[in-house]
């Protein structure tokens, strides 16, 4: 920014510093169009300009997406998130699974040493709300629920840095799940996560392990007619 202009330069990254936090804050969540520039403007008391500039400066970033004729989508949490979504979009949905296996399989076995109380609350009302959006048959709501809840897992470990990759990736983990779960839900892809947070709450970090691991394999292979190779 040219130097004679240091209080527009301010004034759009307190805009973008706003919007970041709609963002981050899960006000705008992943997949929801964000208010349009005359709202931005109305709502924020900015120039038009101003906002135009700090919503480019956000889908610069990975955290929005300008689509001409339709609006502006929130695809990512944070910058990170947004790098991780463009670099692995198009990955081998196998080695997307894998991953997904290696990281909530080592973050079952910590948050079964690991969590407290209120970590139990919050996997307890998170699986009846994977459960729900199950029953109403409505397949973007289910992935939400069981991306929520499998973030509750990882965060239940308690291992901040562990907890905070596994947000960073949770847009690449959700289009994997997407893909996996199809445009309907059937009840042979129905995978019961009940014995993940039983293992969780007794304290039993192997069992905890095996069900996270076998999950991403066990719900493709459903989907697939197959049973996964042995070692999966």
């Amino acid at each position: 920014m040219p130097l004679s202009h240091p209080r527009r330069s301010a004034l759009s990254e307190q805009v973008i510093a706003a919007l970041r936090h709609q963002i981050t804050s899960g006000e705008w969540p992943v997949g929801s169009r964000i208010p349009t520039e005359p709202e931005l403007v109305e709502q924020l008391g900015v120039a038009r300009n101003t906002v135009r500039e700090a919503v480019r400066a956000l889908a610069h970033n990975g955290l929005l997406d300008i689509r001409q004729g339709s609006g502006t989508y929130v695809v990512a949490t944070s910058e990170l998130a947004g790098v991780m979504h463009r670099r692995f979009a198009g990955a081998d949905p196998r080695h997307i699974a894998e991953l997904r296996s290696t990281l909530e399989s080592a973050a079952a076995k910590l948050a079964a040493e690991r969590r407290g109380e209120k970590d139990l609350k919050q996997l307890d009302a998170l699986l009846v709300r994977r459960e729900e959006a199950w029953a109403s048959g409505d397949a973007e709501a289910f992935v939400t629920a069981d991306a929520t809840f499998h973030l509750a897992v990882v965060a239940a470990s308690h291992n901040d840095v562990m907890t905070a990759m596994y947000a960073d990736l949770g847009e690449v983990l959700r289009d994997w799940l997407r893909a996996d779960v199809g445009a309907g839900l059937t009840p042979d892809t129905y995978m019961d996560h009940t014995r993940l947070v039983d293992a969780i709450r007794t304290g039993d970090a192997e069992a905890a392990a095996a069900e996270a691991a076998s999950y991403p394999f066990l719900c493709r292979a459903a989907r697939l007619g197959f049973s996964p190779p042995a070692g999966d």
